[in-house]
């Protein structure tokens, strides 16, 4: 069965430009070089399926309201922070696209039982051999 792939739409993302952390120099100090991407999940353009997965999830980057942020601050400009900030984006939508096989439950065949317990009294020997020696 070929899936379809799930594209998040760029017009559906926020993105605002803030200072980056941590050591650059002057650039830091300078320079709004980091992006703040913000994908508000339940007023997409996702399969519902997805929207649920993507909610259901247990992601500390998703608001109550159901909004996702992510935070890019890798890159020196901003546009490559910008890209870098979608392709997470799409990533964490990639993983919860198809849904998880749903597991169905099967008994133990009667050899797998038997040989389960052989090495339950083999062990069980094992170990009683250990005990206080008895004249």
């Amino acid at each position: 069965m070929k899936t379809v792939p799930v594209l998040v739409d760029e017009r559906e993302v926020v993105c605002t430009a803030i200072r980056a952390q941590g050591a650059g120099g002057q650039n830091v100090n300078k320079v709004s070089s980091a992006v703040h991407l913000r994908f508000d999940i339940p007023a997409s353009s996702l399969p519902d399926d997805v929207k649920q997965r993507l909610l259901a999830s247990s992601d500390s980057r998703i608001t109550r309201e159901g909004v996702l942020v992510l935070k890019a601050q890798q890159h020196r400009t901003q546009e490559m922070n910008r890209a870098d900030a979608l392709a997470r984006l799409q990533a964490i939508v990639d993983s919860v696209a198809v849904a998880p096989t749903v597991r169905r439950a099967t008994k133990p065949t009667y050899g797998s039982r038997m040989r389960r317990l052989e090495g339950k009294s083999i062990r069980s020997d094992t170990k009683s051999l250990r005990g206080r020696v008895r004249d």
